[in-house]
């Protein structure tokens, strides 16, 4: 929980991790790279008082985790979202199992997704129904650029990918979470295009797909899919950390999608270890579109921080919010 003055605000942090990015699990130059790359997005968009060691980067402690997103971020929920790439790490960068171990510990805490690659066919189905049995999975990550031997991505709408959305709708995982942002070493950028949301959307209405990273540097062609599919979500991860390096470009991607898909569409993350929630949430409920550009994109209410900060992804994922808190109910029941 976090309270500024009069104002009370909810959080549910959509986007964490908990990785192993050691030298030792890193399987090759492309895991290490990746893992560097983490690390210059961490650097050269953080606060200098909030900036880590590359050491300490690499991995955290289960106590590091719990105090940077409990103790001092405000986070009242924590949701992990699993990135395998096994190619790049020995046992995997950061695995649902691995997530796993801490959301048993503090269920209250952590809800804990699953992912799956349709390359895997058949033996992902059915492994994809013991993760859903195992951690009652409500939602999975999907990493559409990841390296599998030579393949170097896939896409939303191939056809095994249909047949693994079908399985999450048999399944009741109805948020799937994508990957739809900045490239990282050495994966592709074109991997990363929006253009398969809209098909997959479109043709599976009844589930949530959360374009994590809303799409950047794709946010115009984000925008125009997400306005006309409505079960189109944008995850703020990697875009709230230019409040404090580029408040202006900021209050820019914020204000287009305020505009093209309301406020009841965008979710809050810090995109944990990469950067954390505490000054990114103390950042968010101070600031407000520069006057200059009020015109065009208007202002930021607090009961509009209240949604991002947490009611929508409490909405998506069943979470129970204080009474106390202005508006929950009614916002959570819309």
């Amino acid at each position: 929980m976090y309270v500024k003055g009069d104002e009370q605000y909810f959080i549910v942090d959509g986007h964490i991790h908990f990785w192993d990015g050691t030298p030792a699990n890193q399987a090759n130059r492309y895991g290490t790279g990746f893992l560097n790359c983490f690390y210059d997005y961490h650097s050269n968009l953080s606060p200098e008082e909030h900036k880590w060691s590359l050491e300490h980067f690499q991995l955290q402690s289960e106590q590091d985790v719990l105090h940077d997103l409990f103790e001092v971020g405000y986070v009242d929920k924590a949701i992990f979202q699993p990135t395998y790439l096994t190619d790049f790490f020995v046992n995997g960068f950061n695995t649902t199992e691995r997530d796993g171990t801490l959301a048993e510990k503090y269920p209250d805490r952590f809800i804990v997704n699953g992912s799956w690659d349709p390359r895997d066919e058949e033996e992902g189905l059915t492994s994809l129904e013991r993760q859903a049995e195992r951690w009652n999975l409500r939602g999975v990550k999907l990493y559409t650029a990841e390296w599998k031997g030579a393949s170097k991505g896939w896409k939303l709408s191939d056809p095994w990918s249909y047949r693994y959305l079908d399985k999450c709708q048999e399944l009741g995982i109805r948020n799937i979470h994508v990957h739809k942002g900045p490239t990282i070493y050495p994966l592709n950028r074109d991997a990363f295009d929006v253009a398969d949301v809209d098909d997959a959307a479109t043709e599976f209405p009844e589930l949530n797909f959360i374009v994590e990273h809303c799409g950047l540097p794709r946010l115009e062609d984000f925008c125009w899919i997400a306005t006309q599919e409505p079960n189109v979500y944008g995850g703020l991860a990697v875009a709230m950390p230019f409040i404090h390096s580029r408040p202006r470009y900021f209050a820019q991607i914020i204000g287009e999608l305020l505009y093209w898909l309301d406020e009841n569409r965008l979710t809050f993350a810090s995109d944990y270890a990469i950067w954390t929630p505490q000054w990114l949430i103390e950042k968010f409920v101070d600031f407000q579109i520069p006057e200059d550009m009020q015109s065009e994109y208007g202002v930021l209410t607090p009961d509009v921080k209240r949604k991002v900060l947490g009611l929508n992804m409490a909405k998506l994922y069943d979470i129970e919010v204080p009474v106390q808190i202005p508006s929950a109910r009614e916002a959570v029941a819309r």
